[in-house]
């Protein structure tokens, strides 16, 4: 288990942080992915990937939260993690765009944002979203169209580039 929490916290806890936007949050649901894995460890077949089989759970585990009293009622935006960067002026420009990226997803639906940051940020294949979603490849190829569509208008009505 020690082990598993090495190789995978890290991703987990992004990949949190991206669906409820609060770390602190992705703290306690991240603990909670890894508690359920732990419990449920025994019951893992090996039919996927372990990363795979942790990224439903913490999915599921998001998606329970959003449910919650507390975030439909104490909900606030968090400022993303930026990568590091060398030059002072190339770090202002890429945060800058950077927070403008986040924003703009964090307009989209959950369930549409929750596509983008599978597909782009955590770098699953189409199969692996399916998996950790629990649909088919093809609803992922179609839903990833739409959610591009959707974040290419939102970014032309505020006037930002489409590349």
């Amino acid at each position: 288990m020690e082990q598993l929490v090495d190789d995978h916290l890290y991703r987990v806890y992004r990949l949190c942080c991206w669906l409820v936007q609060d770390r602190l949050v992705a703290e306690d649901i991240t603990q909670e992915v890894f508690l359920r894995a732990y419990q449920h460890l025994p019951n893992f077949r090996g039919d996927s990937k372990v990363e795979t089989w942790l990224y439903r759970i913490a999915v599921n585990e998001c998606k329970r939260y959003r449910r919650s009293w507390s975030f439909r009622n104490l909900f606030y935006q968090a400022d993303p993690l930026v990568p590091g960067f060398t030059e002072l002026e190339e770090e202002v420009m890429q945060k800058e765009e950077w927070r403008q990226l986040v924003t703009t997803v964090s307009k989209l639906p959950y369930r549409h944002r929750q596509m983008l940051i599978l597909c782009y940020f955590e770098e699953l294949s189409a199969e692996e979203i399916a998996e950790v979603l629990g649909i088919s490849t093809g609803a992922v190829y179609t839903r990833l169209h739409r959610v591009r569509e959707k974040l290419k208008a939102l970014l032309l009505k505020e006037g930002e580039d489409w590349t």
